[in-house]
């Protein structure tokens, strides 16, 4: 299927949209017993732990999230224990908590249901510590396992179509995505929580890197079936998502390619019934890049999205000076997050703490596929309920001014508890971010691919904005939606727009200990 045949992301987008009638006649139910298994296992590959006492950054989460390195840095190669760092602060597990069926293992970043179906892997020469070769990470023992022997950093940047931040990347970490360890719970819009969960994953990734002095960016271009077949991957369960080329090297001296044959290396199953979802599968294909000219011209697209004219009543924002924000490092930051469950609805949170998470979240992420640098696809509009200096009500983000639009007045936490699939959280939050896009504009100028980038920018930013909260030692849960009743809401602003994503944030609610 052809990446601009894009009636096939439009098909996937609107079967997969929720509404009030959809949830309540889908006849999905969990099946407990085929619960899938939470990591990727190896049975017959020898672990190469990964140093635990790894030295921590001490940068403060603001600054790690909002200023990465420059990619123009001369020889930036990480050594064992920044690949351990960033491994573990991007992936790796945080907490745990008993349940009845078991344990449950929370990980370094948000991830929709805690089903963490990303998977990360590592392409690299030689390195500090580590030789060259094509690894997995298991967060379950902190270790990578050798899937390939040698240096494969030209197999990879070819398949960029020589993407200079891969061709002069010592390593690069490439994020997959697992069907069924998300579709046992989400069913077939599992594909939108690739982004969503790649991304959030991903705002750890840029901020450890940059805590670490090592460039990173996301790369988006490349031919996908290069990449699952250096990955071994069995594509009808598992798809590469995007690579992170970390760190960088002055000169680019590629070894020569290397054939990567079919390994059919043994995993555990991850239940004993699996349920295939074609949707899913069929708009995978439909995003997929075939070649490296494909890849080059796709990334050659260029999109500058403006708002337009404000037409009501403008707020502007203005967070503290740095010296007067939270020093609490990326670390400490990332070991501390973790999904609210319950918001106070009693509490409210400062247009300054509101400021300086849009500040320090949304500057531009490093991306092959946002240009000119700080371009951005998704807009944000939000709805307040309770932030001191703010009227309650709509409002849109226009982030080259920096302030918010009013777009209508009014105390909206029933709205709110509808339009977040009639759950109390949005209701109770301080304040809920709605990410919308033009879907139209996009996937004409992007292809299906789009539709990837836009799921994932989402969840990048949210991810930011998570961090940016609890650096603040405020609260955030990523939320699901009423498709078109969010647009529904935002309009006549938002018409023509898309709903790609949810946050709320807030103050937790406090339970009084038994």
């Amino acid at each position: 299927m052809n990446n601009r045949d894009i009636q096939a992301a439009w098909k996937y987008h609107d079967r997969t949209k929720h509404s009030h009638w959809s949830i309540r006649n889908n006849p999905h139910v969990l099946d407990w017993a085929s619960r899938p298994q939470p990591f990727k296992i190896y049975p017959k590959i020898e672990p190469f732990p990964l140093p635990r006492d790894v030295p921590q950054t001490g940068v403060a989460a603001l600054s790690a999230i909002s200023e990465p390195v420059p990619s123009s840095r001369a020889d930036s190669v990480p050594d064992l224990h920044d690949l351990a760092r960033i491994l573990y602060f991007s992936a790796g597990i945080t907490k745990q908590r008993a349940h009845p069926g078991g344990e449950i293992y929370f990980r370094a970043a948000a991830c929709t249901g805690a089903l963490y179906e990303i998977e990360l892997y590592v392409v690299t020469g030689d390195l500090a510590g580590l030789d060259a070769g094509v690894y997995h990470f298991n967060p379950a023992d902190v270790s990578v396992r050798l899937l390939r022997k040698g240096d494969f950093c030209r197999n990879l940047a070819q398949a960029t179509a020589m993407e200079p931040a891969v061709a002069h990347a010592p390593a690069t970490i490439i994020c997959t995505g697992t069907y069924w360890r998300n579709a046992w719970k989400y069913q077939a819009r599992t594909y939108r929580h690739f982004g969503w969960d790649n991304g959030t994953l991903l705002a750890n990734m840029l901020a450890v890197s940059a805590a670490s002095g090592l460039p990173a960016e996301i790369v988006l271009g490349f031919v996908d079936g290069e990449v699952n077949r250096l990955l071994d991957l069995d594509t009808r369960r598992e798809v590469s998502l995007c690579l992170v080329p970390i760190g960088r090297k002055s000169e680019s001296s590629l070894p020569a390619l290397r054939e990567a044959l079919v390994l059919g290396l043994e995993t555990i199953p991850l239940s004993e019934r699996e349920v295939e979802y074609p949707a899913m599968l069929e708009m995978h294909d439909a995003s997929s890049l075939e070649s490296e000219e494909e890849v080059a011209q796709w990334r050659g697209k260029q999109q500058v999205f403006l708002s337009s004219a404000p037409a009501g009543e403008e707020v502007q924002l203005e967070c503290p000076p740095e010296e007067e924000q939270p020093m609490d490092t990326i670390e400490q930051v990332i070991l501390r997050r973790g999904s609210t469950r319950t918001f106070d609805a009693t509490a409210s949170i400062t247009l300054a703490q509101l400021s300086t998470i849009f500040d320090y979240a949304t500057r531009g992420l490093p991306a092959d596929f946002l240009k000119p640098p700080g371009a951005q696809f998704n807009d944000l509009y939000l709805i307040v309920h309770s932030v001191q200096g703010l009227k309650p009500g709509a409002y849109f983000f226009r982030r080259e001014q920096n302030t918010l639009e009013l777009l209508k007045a009014g105390e909206f936490r029933a709205e709110a508890h509808h339009l977040g699939l009639e759950q109390e959280l949005p209701a109770d939050a301080c304040v809920d971010i709605f990410f919308l896009a033009d879907l139209k504009r996009l996937l004409e100028q992007y292809g299906n691919r789009g539709y990837r980038a836009v799921q994932l920018e989402a969840g990048a930013i949210g991810g930011r904005i998570y961090l940016a909260a609890y650096a603040q030692h405020l609260g955030a849960t990523g939320l699901t939606f009423f498709d078109d009743d969010v647009i529904n809401f935002f309009s006549p602003h938002a018409r023509d727009k898309s709903a790609i994503f949810l946050l709320a944030i807030g103050k937790p609610l406090k339970r009084k200990p038994q």
